[in-house]
C-alpha cells in the first residue's frame, strides 16, 4: 500500500510546495529575452525558452501556483455548498426536496464543461471568475451525492432518537448526518481535483481564464500548439506537468476510496 502511495503523494506533495512556496523563489516568469526565443533546454534552463523567449520552467512553477489555488477553492466551496444544501433537502423533504432535485437536474441537463465555457464567457476572463463558474458546476455532483447519503441514514436509530428528544435540525445535520456522509463525500473530493484542474486549464487554455502575461498551464499549451514542429517542448513540459498532477489525484483517490471502504476492508480480513 504504501508503494502504490509513495509517487502519487510525492508528485502531490512537489505540487504542493511550489504552489505554496514559489512566490518566494527567484523566478522570473515574464522577463522577455528575444535572442532565446523558442531555444530548447539546456544546463541553465532545462525546459527552454517560449515564443517570447521566457523561461518555460519558471513559467511552469507558476502555473502550479494557479492551478493548486483554483483547485482545492473550487473544491472546497463546491464540497461545502453542495454538501450543506443537499444533506437539509433529503432531510426537510416533501415539496423542498423535489424542488431541490428539479434544480440539480437542470444543472445536470448542461455538460458541465460546457456549461462552465458560457458561465466564463459572460462573466469574462479572470481568475475568480474562473474559480466561480467553475464552482456553479461542480457543487451539484456533492450535493446530489450528500442527498443520496442522507436518505439511506436518517432513519437510523440514533438519528430518530436524537429526533425523539427534540434535538434541533442544524445539531442533527452537524452531529448525526454529515460524520456518516463525510466519507464519500471526502472521496469525491479528491476525484474533484483533478476534474478541476482539467477545467481550468482548458478554459486558460480558450482565453477565459489567466491572461496574459501571467502563465497557466491551460494557456502555455495553447500558445505551444503554433510551434509544436520548432519548438514542441513548450507544449510537452506543461503537457505533462497537467498529466502527472490528474493522474498522481486520481491514484490518490483511488486508495483513499479503498481505504475508507469499510466492506472491502472487512472481505481482505
Amino acid at each position: 500500500m504504501t508503494a502504490r502511495l509513495g509517487i502519487p503523494l510525492g508528485i502531490l506533495l512537489l505540487w504542493a510546495s511550489l504552489a505554496i512556496f514559489g512566490p518566494f523563489l527567484p523566478l522570473s516568469p515574464n522577463a522577455i529575452e528575444l535572442p532565446k526565443i523558442l531555444l530548447p533546454g539546456n544546463a541553465q534552463e532545462w525546459l527552454g525558452f517560449d515564443d517570447l523567449g521566457r523561461p518555460i520552467f519558471d513559467r511552469l512553477l507558476v502555473g502550479a501556483e494557479i492551478s493548486f489555488f483554483v483547485a482545492f477553492s473550487v473544491v472546497a466551496l463546491s464540497l461545502v455548498v453542495g454538501s450543506v444544501l443537499g444533506t437539509m433537502s433529503a432531510y426537510v423533504g416533501g415539496w423542498t426536496d423535489l424542488a431541490f432535485v428539479r434544480a440539480i437536474d437542470v444543472f445536470l441537463a448542461f455538460p458541465g464543461i460546457l456549461l462552465a465555457i458560457a458561465l466564463a464567457g459572460v462573466m469574462g476572463p479572470g481568475i475568480d471568475n474562473v474559480v466561480i463558474a467553475l464552482s456553479i458546476v461542480g457543487w451539484v455532483g456533492y450535493a446530489r451525492l450528500a442527498r443520496a447519503q442522507v436518505l439511506s441514514v436518517k432513519e437510523r436509530d440514533h438519528v430518530q432518537a436524537a429526533v425523539a428528544i427534540g434535538a434541533s435540525p442544524l445539531r442533527i445535520v452537524t452531529h448525526h448526518l454529515l460524520p456518516l456522509i463525510s466519507a464519500p463525500l471526502i472521496v469525491e473530493a479528491s476525484f474533484g481535483i483533478a476534474g478541476v484542474v482539467i477545467g481550468e486549464a482548458g478554459l486558460s487554455f480558450l482565453g477565459l481564464g489567466v491572461q496574459a502575461p501571467e502563465a497557466s498551464w491551460g494557456s502555455m499549451i495553447r500558445d505551444g500548439t503554433r510551434y509544436m514542429l520548432v519548438a514542441p517542448h513548450m507544449v510537452v513540459a506543461p503537457g505533462l506537468a497537467l498529466m502527472l498532477v490528474v493522474l498522481a489525484v486520481n491514484l490518490l483517490g483511488d486508495w483513499l476510496r479503498d481505504w475508507l471502504d469499510v466492506k472491502s476492508q472487512t472481505r481482505k480480513e
